[in-house]
């Protein structure tokens, strides 16, 4: 484990790469919207209001009419028009994450219709079966296909912004309905994504999305458990490469909590430590055939996935159980085969 005096230093990390507008950028420069926010989350946890206020002043101002944000945006100009669904899923989780940490209720009024133009514009994208597709492009043309990882993220973020629509007084049944559909599809209709399961997120993030819990979700971690984790180092970022990163180890530990299995979770942790920089920074990962730092590069991000997972081990606040709680009702991850649903592809 980390101190709280440890996680504070990482925070204040977050902070000093913090860009004069609000944005927190990736090392590289732009920033987007759902690694933003995970910036934002961990920086609450610290309570670091000013930074964290700043941040959401930076999302309403780069907020576009549809309810999206850009892909990348580099000062403030967007690089990459397109807008991603799981972008604009995320600011619900932030926003409850807020409330659940501060148990402010006026910064949430003021910020929830940011949340319900982000979560109509998601809502939006999804199919006749259920999935959720991954953007609209520049001209806002729809895309013709789904990912698995995103949607599952889309998934918690629907379900914080029911809790969130429900406490301000503001049902939002809409997208109840949308987030039990999604999570009947992510647990029974794998075809319905674009396979990218060489990346480990495609693995475990329909756990830690809350789409798929109970016996089902540990029989899902089990199959890939030997393709992906390095014991004493973390878990791989992809399948075939010998490089663990940092935020993927996180957020498998954020899952193995969500499902009651801390001892795993509490390893995990610990093994990722060796990527904590003397700042209180985080190495985004370890190249451990060449044993090198790949990329050479300490991001915010990863810094981020290091306190979150912090708060759900150590019950640091009251955020710390966001991943365990937002869980899709059980009965909805029924057998495909007698589902009745149209298969995605042959």
């Amino acid at each position: 484990m980390i101190s709280r005096e440890q996680v504070v230093q990482t925070a204040e990390s977050i902070a000093a790469i913090q860009q004069d507008d609000g944005g927190v950028p990736w090392p590289e420069g732009h920033v987007d919207a759902w690694n933003h926010i995970e910036c934002l989350m961990a920086m609450a946890v610290a309570g670091l209001r000013e930074p964290v206020g700043r941040g959401y002043a930076w999302l309403a101002a780069h907020q576009r009419e549809d309810g999206s944000w850009p892909m990348k945006v580099v000062g403030d100009a967007a690089v990459e028009r397109g807008g991603e669904s799981n972008h604009a899923a995320y600011v619900a989780v932030g926003l409850w994450h807020h409330w659940l940490v501060t148990g402010e209720r006026a910064f949430a009024e003021e910020r929830w219709p940011m949340a319900k133009a982000a979560l109509d514009y998601v809502a939006g994208l999804q199919t006749e079966r259920g999935e959720i597709v991954w953007e609209r492009d520049a001209h806002g043309r729809p895309a013709t296909y789904a990912l698995l990882t995103g949607c599952a993220s889309i998934h918690q973020g629907l379900r914080c912004g029911v809790l969130l629509a429900d406490r301000l007084g503001d049902p939002q049944p809409h997208w109840e309905l949308a987030a039990d559909r999604l999570a009947h599809v992510l647990a029974a209709h794998p075809e319905a994504f674009a396979d990218k399961s060489r990346y480990s997120m495609d693995w475990y993030y329909p756990v830690l999305g809350g789409a798929v819990r109970g016996q089902a979700a540990f029989e899902l971690l089990e199959r890939e458990w030997g393709t992906f984790v390095v014991p004493g180092l973390g878990i791989r970022c992809v399948s075939d490469q010998p490089w663990v990163t940092g935020a993927e180890t996180c957020e498998l530990a954020l899952a193995l909590d969500a499902l009651g299995d801390r001892d795993r979770a509490v390893a995990l942790f610990a093994d990722m430590q060796h990527l904590r920089h003397e700042d209180g920074s985080y190495w985004t990962g370890w190249q451990f055939a060449n044993r090198k730092h790949f990329p050479y590069e300490r991001s915010g991000y990863t810094s981020a996935a290091v306190i979150l997972a912090a708060d759900a081990l150590q019950g640091l606040t009251g955020g710390g159980g966001i991943f365990r709680d937002t869980a899709a009702p059980s009965g909805l991850t029924g057998r495909p085969e007698l589902c009745g649903c149209t298969p995605a592809r042959a």
